[in-house]
């Protein structure tokens, strides 16, 4: 999906991880810390920067601001994380909260790009949002949430994946799927 950009001899590749709300995206952040990879998610940028305002880190002031973040082109936080991505220097980049195809697009202008989505049942997603415990978790804003994401344009880099990793089993199983993506694509 990406063009590719050689750098300090090696490729530099950038999985995007994307999928809806508590589809599983955090087996992506485990495996790039157990591979020493760099990992860029834009819901952190998001958290800290209300940290940083004092903002009230409920689901409804979470999306104003993740809204307002994103700009009028939507592409202002992804550029927040790609910035602080190109900087690491790393050949191998994961980054996530990528919800349309022009952040991808984006994306991939600088590095070669494998999209891996997560899957998993609204059903099963609801209740893990329910387990998390996050500020701005709630059975009450779960449906807004998923909407948002849907009018982002998540929908689309999902039906575009490069992989897909239906994540409705155990957690070492959803580790082991991922693991395997990874090393097919990081392979010399």
């Amino acid at each position: 999906m990406g063009a590719r950009v050689e750098g300090r001899g090696k490729t530099i590749k950038y999985f995007i991880i994307i999928g809806m709300p508590a589809a599983g995206k955090d087996v992506a952040r485990q495996v790039a810390r157990a591979k020493g990879y760099p990992y860029f998610a834009t819901g952190d940028i998001v958290r800290a920067e209300a940290a940083r305002r004092g903002v009230s880190p409920d689901a409804e002031s979470m999306a104003r601001l993740s809204t307002e973040l994103r700009g009028s082109d939507g592409l202002g936080v992804t550029r927040l994380a790609l910035t602080t991505a190109i900087a690491s220097g790393a050949p191998v980049v994961f980054m996530e909260g990528i919800r349309s195809k022009q952040e991808i697009d984006l994306i991939g202008a600088q590095a070669e790009t494998v999209v891996v989505a997560f899957l998993a049942p609204r059903s099963l997603r609801r209740q893990r949002v329910l387990s998390r415990g996050r500020p701005d978790d709630s059975a009450a804003a779960f449906d807004g949430r998923d909407r948002r994401e849907i009018d982002y344009g998540l929908s689309i880099p999902i039906a575009l994946a490069d992989e897909y990793v239906l994540n409705t089993g155990t957690l070492e199983e959803a580790l082991a799927a991922f693991g395997r993506i990874v090393e097919r694509h990081t392979a010399a």
